[in-house]
């Protein structure tokens, strides 16, 4: 990219801007690609999540069992050993190079988006647990005593009411794995971290790149940021409106 970029001086932090905005088109497509890996985790893993929280808020414990040892590994374990297991683990077994599955298991990108859909869901099944536990009893009474089957009472009255309570603990889920998002770039894949790796290896200039990196996740995380706000005050005025 051509240009005049005096007028940058002005903004002179020791950086070469000049740099920074070559580059800029490069980080923008890691940055998008640092996106579609997190949207997917984190509706997929939401997805996930609903059968999880709602089995681990049983009474039963032979319900809550499973569920409990699933979020217990992912919680217990960092996400940079589970996308390792993944990615290099998995190739170890025959079988697994032989399924249908083998196409996806080798790319990075659908490994990193398993993995962290994995992660993110055991996250987000404590979250939804919590919120149900969090539900006043006379709710889910009332609900009862209008004649609500108990899967009725869960559709209309236990999750709405639960995703109210939860959101903002979700919201702040989301974030993290934006965050940590940028270790799929450990296993090739060419994400905003792993693009901006990348780009400093030919300029060998860390500083300029991982601020401009810097500068596209926060750009990403308030726009994150700003959008759950707007879910929560629309759901409080629909809340309201319900009353």
């Amino acid at each position: 990219m051509n240009g005049d970029y005096s007028w940058l001086s002005h903004f002179d932090l020791g950086l070469n801007w000049t740099v920074i905005i070559k580059w800029l088109p490069k980080l923008a497509q890691g940055a998008t690609l640092t996106m579609e890996l997190v949207a997917i985790a984190v509706v997929v893993g939401l997805l996930l999540a609903i059968p999880l929280g709602i089995a681990r808020s049983s009474r039963l414990w032979y319900v809550r069992a499973l569920p409990y040892g699933y979020i217990f590994f992912f919680r217990g374990t960092p996400l940079l050993v589970q996308l390792f297991l993944v990615y290099y683990g998995l190739a170890q077994f025959d079988a697994v190079r032989a399924s249908a599955l083998w196409p996806y298991l080798r790319d990075p990108f659908w490994c990193a988006t398993a993995t962290m859909t994995l992660h993110t869901a055991a996250y987000i099944a404590e979250i939804l647990r919590g919120a149900i536990q969090a539900i006043p009893p006379g709710e889910i009474e009332a609900a009862r005593a209008l004649g609500m089957s108990k899967p009725k009472a869960l559709f209309y009255i236990i999750l709405p009411r639960a995703a109210r309570i939860g959101l903002p603990a979700y919201s702040n889920e989301v974030i993290l794995m934006l965050k940590a998002s940028a270790l799929a770039s450990t296993v090739t894949l060419l994400e905003l971290t792993g693009m901006a790796r990348t780009i400093i290896a030919r300029t060998y200039l860390p500083v300029e790149i991982f601020f401009a990196a810097g500068l596209f996740y926060l750009f990403m995380a308030y726009i994150l940021v700003r959008g759950f706000k707007l879910l929560e005050s629309w759901l409080r005025v629909d809340a309201c409106q319900g009353r």
